[in-house]
């Protein structure tokens, strides 16, 4: 019985997080085209034909100089318009209506005449920024960390991935090879996309991320194989092998974010650090968290292992027909 709640905790717990990641949160771009002139493109989640009202408000005396215009991309309903704003928006508050009644956020670029950037992350508990006339190093750092936290927090299919790799490794010493060769394998990737050096479309690259769980939750599954199996021998090639192609898909999120012209290279390492955190945050509470578990429901690691790595891989196959759907 203990076996079978523990089960259905798990299956549970793994349809909330197929939920999650299906809701991706939203994204604004300001970008100042004239002195008092704006062009707005806003991304809002949306599922089927139902968008969140989710709405930008901009200081009062904004005035649209075209009709909003609206397209479908992926799950998500992109609007475009033009603003003329008398007084600029430096120095003026600009918030999202509705974010306080979700559990999605909302990510913003602000982009000035010069070229200068400023990003913000917008919460249902922080619904509102105010545009800075002169972003500062400081603030663009801190605010790219925290994406690259959340970015990685939020991403249920590259946490099932690094998940799996812990249940694949038993040695500490081969899962801090494992882990490295990850790191390493997605900077090099995530650098390449972000900076636009190498264009993948962004679809096929996350069909075949979670083609790569699959492939990972397979190996957890059959731990009874030959010791002479690759996977097992160098499970730091295999890490390093998809950390590129999973590398891909942070560049992707990051470029769409966009990167600040004068701090590129500031903008870049503190995501990637960000990112970095939040997968050393993840890896120690499932530690943790599986110790704690194991010692209370009595549950045997290798019958645990292997229910989790089969959640983990029907989990993955299901995001893998959802989004190779989504380009065929």
């Amino acid at each position: 019985m203990i076996r079978l709640l523990a089960v259905a905790l798990l299956l549970a717990v793994l349809h909330v997080a197929a939920d999650a990641h299906e809701l991706r949160p939203g994204f604004l771009e300001i970008r100042q085209t004239g002195a008092a002139t704006y062009d707005i493109r806003f991304k809002v989640p949306a599922r089927g034909d139902m968008r969140l009202g989710l709405h930008v408000r901009l200081p009062a005396e904004c005035a649209e100089m075209a009709p909003t215009r609206s397209e479908r991309s992926g799950a998500a309903l992109v609007e475009h318009s033009a603003v003329r704003c008398p007084d600029g928006l430096a120095d003026r508050e600009v918030s999202i209506d509705g974010l306080s009644g979700t559990f999605t956020d909302v990510v913003v670029r602000v982009e000035s005449e010069d070229g200068a950037v400023q990003a913000a992350r917008l919460t249902p508990d922080s619904p509102s920024f105010t545009v800075e006339a002169a972003p500062t190093w400081v603030e663009t750092a801190r605010t790219y960390f925290v994406l690259g936290v959340e970015h990685i927090l939020l991403g249920i299919d590259h946490l099932l991935f690094v998940l799996a790799l812990l249940l694949l490794v038993r040695d500490v010493w081969m899962l801090v090879k494992v882990i490295t060769a990850f790191t390493v394998a997605h900077s090099i990737t995530l650098a390449v996309a972000a900076l636009g050096w190498a264009q993948i479309p962004q679809a096929p690259v996350e069909a075949v991320i979670a083609l790569s769980i699959m492939f990972v939750a397979a190996e957890v599954v059959r731990q009874t194989g030959p010791e002479s199996d690759l996977t097992k021998r160098m499970p730091w090639l295999v890490a390093f092998a998809f950390g590129l192609l999973h590398g891909l898909g942070f560049g992707g999120a990051l470029k769409e974010i966009g990167l600040p012209q004068s701090d590129v290279p500031l903008a870049l390492l503190t995501f990637n650090l960000g990112v970095e955190a939040g997968q050393l945050l993840f890896v120690f509470t499932v530690v943790g968290a599986s110790t704690l578990v194991r010692r209370a429901l009595s549950l045997d690691r290798a019958w645990l292992r292997t229910a989790v790595g089969y959640g983990i891989g029907s989990l993955a196959a299901v995001w893998f027909v959802q989004r190779v759907a989504l380009f065929l």
